[in-house]
């Protein structure tokens, strides 16, 4: 796998720490003091002048991070004001709570008690982290709703500060837990200017809240690694799951891991084909085709073949209806054109083995599709179905049969839902226990099911293939993003990535990376035909414009 940095699940990172910790070469209480250590220091990096901070301490390990930083900054000479609770936590905490009584005295944590909390710089939240199960009740609920709504409009503290994740938050979905009790105990929802955690990122800092609730997410090295990669070396073992993993995510990591973006473009645009070869040609960087619609929808299909094309596919063939080719005379003039009108026709166009993917729905319309899918199916070979063809294909008789791991679907929220709508309904239940079901857990159930790599679309994109293997990309901060066909680009560029050999879980994950960095790239304002324009400056910025001199 080429892309990112691997995600953890909250029962993976349990394991690697009771890993580490039985092998006798660390022990909770040094692992606690660097976690401490760790988010005390990006907080004096972003505050370099010592201020007034609140710390709110929770029950359990949580909570004994909280002493640390309280300790750690109050020795840097900041002011600090320490909620807590009256409770027997586990030894390590119990430990660091007792340190920070040496130096400071902790208050109740009670509603009432942050009320009353004198003014500060920054709120700590060191109450629950990713090990959090079940709601939060009773008093530290209402803590926490106080706390929302404090910190609702990004204004009650300068900045709240996050020890794992905002209190409440399932970390393997992104979704806030909800005790059963009605709406009058609904969690307020937090949103932290700085979230600090330890290792690795888990899913829920990428998938649905996650993103918003963090703010800006560090991931700290406390010196799990060692256990970490000796897990990932016995992956083989059926207890393990596949890896899980963010592509190339814009929150610097304190670690090697993080891949480098122009080697891995370099790899695996050439992965399968002879790209960059001195003796290349057209035809040995692929030949892609995008089917068009009917007169008058056939821009869908023009931006998709023109993503193709910047993609780097050696040829794109668009295939309107013959009566709708006029429509389609303008440029790009690099474009072939050749009229497509029924499924014979479909099916002597791919006896051509130089045609290497095939790009159907992006303003196909639903019978158009319906009549050529089964072609497509029947030849197996790579391809994209997106758009009307999806829809095509949930009313298939087949379904959810008769795909392969070379095609990649590419759903929106509601063509996910009319693909699989159990996955759907179970993924709109409200949370009441972690891990509640996520993205994650349905994009992988989905590609299981249907044999073919899924990428659900959104501000959290997951992709998943179906040997369990899935990625996400966080792409909240881009929501110019969300306008009229950018799916469609995204299509096509999956489709490109397609043609020239590469492998379409990876076709799908690079695809994805450089789409958002085309927007960021653009900025507000953007239209989807904006997006294939700022592709060849993305692959100088990779490095690309060197690849294949050498």
């Amino acid at each position: 796998m080429l892309f990112g940095t691997e995600i953890l699940t909250t029962a993976q990172m349990r394991a690697i720490e009771s890993a580490a910790m039985v092998s006798g070469k660390v022990s909770g209480l040094t692992l606690m003091e660097r976690a401490g250590a760790a988010v005390a220091g990006e907080i004096r990096l972003r505050w370099p002048k010592p201020g007034r901070a609140t710390v709110l301490c929770g029950p359990g390990n949580n909570g004994g991070d909280g002493y640390v930083i309280a300790r750690l900054l109050a020795q840097a000479g900041w002011q600090l004001h320490v909620l807590g609770l009256d409770n027997a936590p586990g030894p390590d905490a119990a430990e660091m709570k007792r340190r920070w009584r040496r130096i400071g005295p902790i208050a109740p944590l009670t509603e009432a008690g942050l009320r009353q909390s004198p003014a500060s710089d920054i709120c700590i939240d060191a109450i629950f982290g990713t090990g959090l199960t079940r709601p939060p009740e009773g008093q530290i609920a209402a803590v926490l709703r106080q706390l929302g709504r404090m910190t609702g409009d990004g204004e009650g503290y300068p900045c709240l500060v996050a020890v794992d994740c905002p209190s409440g938050l399932c970390m393997d979905s992104g979704e806030w837990l909800h005790p059963d009790h009605g709406e009058d105990t609904a969690p307020v929802p937090l949103h932290a200017g700085l979230t600090v955690a330890f290792d690795s990122p888990k899913p829920g800092h990428l998938l649905q809240w996650g993103p918003t609730a963090c703010g800006k997410l560090m991931i700290a090295d406390i010196g799990l690694r060692h256990w970490r990669e000796r897990r990932a070396d016995t992956r083989a073992d059926a207890m393990c799951p596949p890896a899980l993993r963010a592509i190339w995510p814009e929150f610097p990591v304190r670690d090697s891991r993080m891949v480098d973006v122009g080697s891995c473009a370099r790899i695996a645009l050439g992965k399968g084909i002879s790209a960059g070869h001195p003796a290349g040609h057209k035809y040995s960087h692929g030949h892609a085709l995008v089917v068009a619609g009917p007169a008058g929808h056939g821009g869908a299909a023009r931006l998709a073949a023109r993503a193709a094309l910047r993609g780097g596919a050696g040829l794109v063939t668009l295939c309107p209806p013959a009566a709708a080719m006029a429509e389609h005379a303008g440029p790009p003039d690099a474009l072939m054109r050749r009229g497509l009108d029924n499924a014979t026709q479909m099916r002597a166009m791919l006896t051509d083995p130089r045609i290497t993917a095939l790009c159907l729905g992006p303003g196909c319309g639903v019978n158009r599709a319906a009549g050529l899918l089964p072609v497509v199916l029947d030849h197996a070979g790579p391809c994209v179905l997106d758009a009307d063809a999806l829809t095509a294909l949930a009313q298939a008789p087949h379904w959810p049969g008769g795909l392969s791991d070379n095609c990649v679907l590419t759903p929106h929220a509601g063509e996910f839902a009319r693909l699989f709508p159990d996955l759907d309904a179970r993924l709109a239940e409200t949370p009441m226990r972690g891990p509640a079901f996520s993205r994650t857990d349905a994009l992988r159930e989905a590609a299981s099911r249907c044999g073919a790599v899924v990428l659900l679309k959104g501000p959290d994109t997951v992709i998943a293939a179906p040997d369990g293997q899935a990625c996400i990309h966080s792409a909240s901060d881009v929501p110019w993003l969300a306008t009229a066909g950018t799916g469609d680009v995204l299509a096509g560029l999956i489709t490109g990535f397609l043609a020239r050999g590469i492998a379409a879980f990876e076709a799908a994950a690079l695809a994805v990376l450089l789409h958002a960095r085309a927007a960021r790239r653009f900025g507000p304002g953007l239209i989807a035909d904006d997006l294939p324009e700022q592709l060849p400056f993305l692959f100088r910025e990779l490095g690309l414009d060197e690849w294949g001199r050498k």
